[in-house]
């Protein structure tokens, strides 16, 4: 016999997931009213879902910004949905500030993706790698590993996505934006960011 879930308690799963009335109800009963379990599986097929809906197209959106306290570092950022609706939403919106907030707070991060990054970069990476003096007398075989290795982590330093959350460093941004296609049911991409810094790039007289 199913146990019964009071709405206020299903209210408050949806409320923590985005997941519909009826999905929390359904978690809460298979959990036994354990609100960490319902949640944990709600994500997770959230999660599931988010990876099918990030194939669509997004083309809506917003621009959103960032001033640093200070005024002297700021971010514009253009985040994309699939409809006006769902950019209208006080958790997209939400979603661009944060972003814009990671960009300003990551002054070494200068692309979206690994993707997004130029190939005279990556192979500028791998020459650097490969004449480090510690990996000299290594094999061939040890060697190309060790320089993989370091080329993608240095790689995924230079990109946003993979960054961890400045307010939960538990995920990464890719993560987060995954969270959010869950909860607002719709594709959502970092489309580009700027930078933008006091002084930089002025010549002095």
């Amino acid at each position: 016999m199913k146990i019964q879930i009071s709405p206020h308690f299903v209210k408050e799963l949806r409320l923590k997931t985005g997941a519909g009335m009826m999905d929390c109800k359904k978690a809460l009963q298979a959990a036994d009213g354990n609100m960490e379990i319902a949640v944990e599986t709600l994500r997770k097929k959230g999660l599931a879902s988010a990876n099918k809906k990030s194939m669509r197209s997004a083309t809506e959106g917003i621009i959103d910004s960032y001033i640093h306290i200070g005024s002297k570092i700021g971010v514009l950022i253009e985040l994309n949905c699939e409809t006006d609706f769902v950019a209208r939403r006080i958790e997209f919106q939400k979603l661009a500030k944060n972003l814009a907030m990671q960009v300003t707070a990551c002054q070494n991060v200068f692309y979206i993706s690994v993707k997004d990054i130029p190939q005279y970069i990556i192979d500028r990476e791998i020459r650097i790698e490969s004449e480090k003096e510690d990996i000299i007398n290594k094999s061939p075989v040890i060697k190309d590993k060790i320089i993989k290795a370091r080329i993608d982590k240095r790689l995924k330093e230079m990109c946003l996505i993979y960054q961890p959350f400045i307010k939960d460093q538990n995920i990464i941004i890719e993560d987060l934006i995954k969270q959010h296609i869950a909860l607002l049911g719709e594709n959502i991409k970092i489309r580009r960011f700027e930078r933008f810094i006091l002084g930089e790039k002025i010549d002095s007289a």
